[in-house]
């Protein structure tokens, strides 16, 4: 992806990153559509999470995107909340399966119409580093993908891959840094190149070309990996150097402490 540039072209980036996210949202409420109440209780890959957990969360963090980007000393409170250790899921864990789907419809769908009027390099507070709006929308992609897989892995079914993947696997690139300070490990001063093919058969490129170090294959398995929603060696990538094993071997691009991932041969991608 190119810099921010002009004020307008970040303005386009932003408001195309959240017309993706919409579309994110869509899909996934298209999933949840047809659930049963004893569908949403299906556990998901994620060890203690049925499906109204995955939305129970989703719906919160968009919530609290939503705050930190309109209201931030309410955001700062509930920070603060969190940080005490108060449990925020509790009262929503007591809601049917269909009032939950449209209680986390209205908390994404109020994010998306606030982003239409903020500043797209405004800095906007979260539980480390701030982050511009365009980054926290992106963030919101990622995390509503990422937690849709696990539901599509609880039903069984899949998903086709889109150019939204575009999205999360630069998040993933740009995390490599990230990944190494979660683990406490210090990142060798070599860059990784990266080649994915694309749902349209395109293909998108980090890095410079030459180098010994390289990861390859498909969009998808990339994104599977740096979410880490299927076990790196599931995910068909032809990974080049050591460097670049060392990075897949603790990829994320999520916040937070490493995750617990998938054991290999767990899933495909």
């Amino acid at each position: 992806m190119k810099p921010m540039g002009t004020p307008g072209e970040a303005r386009e980036r932003l408001d195309a990153i959240v017309s993706d996210f919409a579309a994110e949202v869509a899909d996934l409420d298209s999933v949840l559509g047809p659930l049963s109440s004893g569908d949403f209780s299906l556990d998901t890959p994620a060890r203690g999470w049925c499906i109204s957990d995955q939305i129970v969360h989703l719906g919160l963090i968009d919530r609290r995107c939503l705050w930190s980007i309109t209201d931030a000393e309410r955001f700062l409170a509930d920070r603060e909340r969190l940080f005490s250790g108060v449990d925020v899921h509790v009262a929503e864990r007591g809601r049917d399966h269909a009032e939950l789907r449209a209680w986390w419809l209205r908390g994404a769908s109020d994010l998306v119409a606030a982003a239409a009027n903020i500043d797209p390099s405004a800095k906007c507070p979260w539980y480390g580093p701030s982050m511009s709006a365009t980054s926290m929308i992106t963030a919101r992609l990622m995390e509503t993908w990422a937690h849709g897989q696990d539901i599509v892995d609880a039903l069984g079914v899949s998903r086709t891959p889109t150019r939204r993947l575009r999205h999360i696997a630069h998040i993933g690139v740009r995390a490599r840094p990230f990944a190494y300070g979660a683990n406490n490990m210090e990142m060798p001063p070599v860059e990784v190149r990266v080649d994915l093919a694309a749902p349209d058969g395109g293909v998108w490129t980090w890095g410079e070309e030459g180098g010994s170090e390289r990861i390859a294959g498909d969009a998808l398995g990339f994104c599977l990996a740096v979410t880490q929603r299927r076990h790196v060696d599931d995910c068909g990538l032809e990974i080049t150097g050591a460097a670049a094993r060392e990075w897949m071997s603790i990829a994320q691009a999520f916040a937070g402490p490493p995750g617990e991932g998938r054991a290999r041969g767990q899933f495909t991608a």
